[in-house]
């Protein structure tokens, strides 16, 4: 685990490990496995209508990369458990200018699974709004924001971002805590120059 606690424990992607994990279900079943917990591979193969045969092959993949590991204490006999390895991964942006095509394939799949999983969540949220309380609802947000800076004071706007977020990393737990999802996205708008 990292030394700071507010500092989520990351794993940066290489060229081999972005080949390793740049396949949607791979993806998927990692999230599932961050964010829900240890699982079986069935458990994932019933989850994302998969067979069970498909989802260990996978799960093998992730765990020859290093992304999942066994999950000592779950189960008995002899199912096997898994759990992630690392709460999140960065990708750098070299890879996307990798001079082998199948990085920076391997880096396009990456990213577009990510959009995709961003979509999927705010559509499952705004499907299911209405369930919520007026709090939760008040707590939740769907902005934009269109600001003209330099790449540097957009760089320096995703790291302040990103240290208040950390800021609010193990806070202790009142009876209405949930998880929390928040998505950023900074990019330039227009054709690049």
């Amino acid at each position: 685990m990292p030394e700071n606690p507010a500092e989520p424990n990351v794993r940066a992607l290489d060229a081999r490990s972005l080949r390793g994990l740049a396949h949607p279900l791979r993806m998927r079943m990692l999230t599932a496995l961050r964010h829900e917990g240890p699982a079986t591979a069935s458990q994932l193969a019933e989850r994302f209508g998969e067979s069970s045969g498909s989802t260990s092959y996978h799960l093998r993949q992730l765990a020859a990369h290093g992304f999942v590991e066994d999950a000592p204490g779950h189960g008995k006999g002899r199912e096997r458990w898994w759990r992630a390895s690392h709460e999140g991964t960065s990708l750098d942006d070299s890879l996307m200018r990798d001079a082998d095509p199948a990085t920076r394939g391997a880096a396009d799949v990456f990213l577009r699974e990510i959009a995709a999983s961003h979509a999927q969540e705010l559509d499952a949220w705004l499907r299911d709004a209405h369930h919520w309380s007026a709090p939760w609802r008040g707590g939740s947000d769907l902005s934009n924001f269109t600001l003209r800076l330099t790449a540097g004071q957009s760089e320096e706007l995703l790291h302040k971002l990103h240290d208040v977020i950390n800021g609010y990393r193990g806070l202790p737990e009142a009876q209405d805590t949930r998880t929390v999802r928040l998505h950023t996205h900074v990019f330039p708008l227009g054709a690049a120059e």
